[in-house]
């Protein structure tokens, strides 16, 4: 089957449009794609994955996925597309953490990621209306736009959230998911995530703390910051033009060759193997 590369060359683009037909069988973008089934039912594709979906479903698919439709019923299809051009607009390094809390917790298998049910009809509601300032095209439309697909990634990032690690849950309490966060925007600062400090600021006694995260997540609090930064390590081989001594720098690596052990622990190749392998 043949894959097609799709690129974006806005910082963020909206189609809506009605199918019968997915017109390429395969696709892998250079950006982030948000799709919104408006109507209709089919199949979709991710990473040779497959999920059966409906009315109300949103998909996130990354650069580093591959994805297709299957369409049994016409579908009216909504694309959020977003690269990291938008996010770096804003020159707020808050926006930047929330598209890394995104890819960091993104888990690149099918399936809608509307994890928490009152959000469902909020995201309807924000599509219903992107969908009517792009037709009626009234005074300060695109901003309104803009502000309202800002509110749409918030919306995501919080349901991703919800779905990973792999046993966080909807009713999981928000203390994790607090937890979660602390951790993602301190990752640079690893003085600040000892459990000490974690428990100090969260409330929770240092000598719970560790089987509760345990509990909450079905990881240690040690095997998630390392997972996390090796996602981290991932984003920026695929999506930026970082050395890796570089990145080594902004992770608090002791130097590149540790980085590179740890790396390879994980992953079976070294970093500059993983970026041959999967940058195109």
């Amino acid at each position: 089957m043949s894959m097609v590369r799709e690129n974006l060359y806005r910082p963020f683009e909206i189609e809506y449009v009605a199918m019968e037909r997915f017109p390429k069988p395969v696709r892998q973008n250079n950006f982030f794609e948000l799709i919104y089934i408006v109507n209709g039912t089919g199949v979709q594709f991710t990473n040779g994955n497959k999920f059966n979906y409906r009315r109300g479903n949103l998909f996130l698919i990354t650069p580093q996925d591959t994805n297709s439709f299957q369409i049994s019923t016409t579908t009216q299809f909504f694309f959020l597309r977003f690269s990291e051009t938008y996010i770096q607009l804003f020159k707020d390094r808050d926006w930047t953490e929330r598209i890394e809390f995104i890819l960091g917790n993104a888990s690149h298998r099918p399936g809608c990621i509307l994890k928490n049910q009152v959000d469902k009809p909020l995201i309807a509601s924000l599509v219903e209306n992107i969908i009517r300032e792009h037709s009626n095209q009234q005074l300060y439309h695109q901003k309104i736009v803009q502000q309202i697909v800002n509110t749409i990634i918030v919306i995501v990032a919080r349901n991703i959230a919800l779905k990973l690690p792999k046993k966080i849950k909807e009713t999981t309490g928000e203390v994790v998911l607090d937890i979660l966060q602390y951790i993602q925007q301190n990752i640079y600062e690893p003085k600040r995530l000892n459990a000490k400090e974690i428990s100090n600021k969260h409330g929770i006694s240092l000598s719970y703390l560790g089987r509760y995260f345990k509990k909450q997540t079905g990881e240690t609090l040690q095997e998630y910051i390392a997972k996390y930064k090796i996602r981290l390590i991932e984003i920026r081989l695929l999506n930026t033009d970082m050395r890796i001594n570089e990145i080594a720098d902004e992770l608090n690596f002791t130097d590149e060759s540790h980085l590179n052990r740890v790396f390879k622990k994980q992953k079976g190749i070294s970093p500059s193997e993983y970026r041959k392998q999967f940058v195109k």
